[in-house]
This record gives C-alpha cells, structure tokens and sequence, in this order.
C-alpha cells in the first residue's frame, strides 16, 4: 500500500506556480489577483477561504477579501459580484460555499462571469468541460485527476466507482475520468443514496473515489485488492484526542480499507491540500487569459 501525500504534491506544485509568477513579473506582466467573498462565521468556510488566501501569499498572488454577515442580503451580493465581474484588476473570484438560505446559490453562481468563474462552477464551465473543451475545472475533481497523474496510475480501461453524485465533486470527477485523456478513458458507475447493492459496485472497481459525506462509509469489505481509493469526505466529528474537541474524518473507514489499496489517500493530508492548489491554478490561468481572450 503506497500512501498519496497530496500534501507534498500541492507544496510542489505552489513551488511551480511561484516560479511562474516570478517569471511574469520579471518579464513585466501583472500579478495574478484572485478575489474570495465570505458570508457568515462558518467553521468550516473561515478555514477554507484562510487557507486559499494563505497560498495566494505563498505564491506570490494578490489577493482580497469581503467579507459580509448572514444577514446579507441577495441583491447586496448579486451587486457585488457584478463589481467583481467589472473589476479588470480581479483576474478571478470566488463566493465561498455554502451560503445561507435566503441566497440563491445557483443565482450566484450563475451571475459570475464564466470568465472569472475559477471554482468551475458556472454552467459555461461545467458544460464546457463535458465536452471536453478548455475551461476551469473544478477545484477538487482537478486536485484528483492531478493526483492520478503525477502518482502515474493506470486509468485507462478501468473500472472506476464514484460514490457520490454533487454538483462540485461526484459529477464532475465521474465526468473527467470518461473522458480521451490521461487521466481517463475510464468505465464510470455512479453510485448515490438510493443505489441498490453498491456494495458489490465497490467490490468490482478498480479505482473508488469516496465523496458522499458520509464517514466511514467504505468499509474493508467493501474493497478488492489492490484497488485505488481516493477519498473526498471531511465531516468532523467529535474527538477527545484532540483540542479542538473534533476531528477531520474521511468516507473510508482507512484501517479498513488501507491493507488491501495499492494507493490511498488520507484524510486529512490527501485531496484537501489539491483543492486549494487547483484553484491557484485556475487563477493563474484566469490571470494570463489563457482560456478566454
């Protein structure tokens, strides 16, 4: 079983992407510039949108941060994302997920420009990316294929089972790993809640890729040997080990399930450290106007 340290892979790649910030500056260019809004004091959104501003510094990005209360109304943010969409100094932007519920988050999401659009949720981007065309890829099914290929595994033909079917990470990670690419070319079963006898979708699937939500849901039984597992989940549950009075747990029960991996990904430690990098790549791309003109 060989571990996937996807915290060493994003510290390489922000190695790479600060190198080529430095060439765009030392060639005149201007500085990626990557904008975040926050609405409320969510545990978990504080911490996210730090981490993404922390490796802007790191890598040599600007960066800006608005925050708003959850009071916030609708049209209040919808102004503010047209501004940001104005704004030719913000290469990219993000409106932190998720919002509180008298906001439409589909309309937020829709009233990004596609252009600015670096989480990959806009429709011009998801549609774009079923087919196969460039665009911005979302950050976290990016961060796996990302994984897949610098960990050289196999894709092409296998059979790969997705638990999991969201709009951010089951869709589009079942999406891309279809797709003529290496990473890719693999046979695809989705798996969600009402699948019936997703156990044995497990057991015949060459590469599992855990994104429900649902802690410990893979279970050793549930694996073949020598299978690849990559695992999404991050719930935090209580924990008297640690100050904080949580922990970070995955969808694989990882004692488990580990013995029998050729490959595994940790929580935490695997595919949350490559979300944040994906979506530095993003930004730099937005920054040299790479996808869109």
């Amino acid at each position: 079983m060989q571990l996937i340290d996807g915290k060493a892979i994003a510290a390489q790649i922000k190695l790479e992407l600060a190198e080529e910030v430095t060439q765009i500056v030392e060639n005149g260019g201007k500085i990626p510039h990557l904008a975040a809004i926050l609405v409320g004091h969510d545990g978990g959104s504080e911490t996210y949108v730090a981490s993404k501003v922390r490796a802007c510094e790191e890598i040599g990005f600007h960066s800006t941060l608005i925050r708003y209360d959850d009071n916030v109304t609708e049209k209040e943010l919808l102004c503010k994302i047209i501004e940001l969409n104005n704004n030719h100094d913000v290469d990219g932007f993000i409106v932190q997920l998720p919002l509180p519920k008298h906001i439409s988050e589909q309309k937020v999401i829709e009233t990004i420009d596609y252009r600015k659009d670096v989480d990959g949720f806009h429709p011009v981007n998801v549609g774009r990316m079923s087919i196969g065309l460039p665009c911005f890829v979302s950050a976290t099914p990016a961060g796996i294929i990302e994984l897949l290929k610098r960990y050289n595994i196999e894709t092409s033909g296998k059979r790969c089972t997705v638990l999991g079917r969201s709009n951010i990470v089951g869709k589009p990670v079942a999406t891309l790993l279809m797709q003529k690419s290496n990473p890719g070319n693999c046979t695809v079963t989705v798996c969600h809640s009402l699948t019936k006898n997703i156990e044995e979708y497990c057991r015949q699937a060459d590469i599992i890729i855990a994104a429900l939500g649902s802690p410990g849901f893979l279970r050793g039984n549930m694996v073949k040997e020598g299978a690849v597992v990559i695992d999404v989940g991050t719930s935090r549950i209580l924990s008297d080990k640690t100050k904080s009075g949580y922990k970070l747990c995955g969808d694989v029960n990882f004692e488990e399930v580990a013995p029998k991996c050729s490959y595994i990904t940790p929580v935490p430690g695997g595919v949350g450290p490559m979300t944040i990098v994906s979506l530095m790549k993003n930004n730099l791309l937005a920054g040299k106007k790479i996808i869109y003109q």
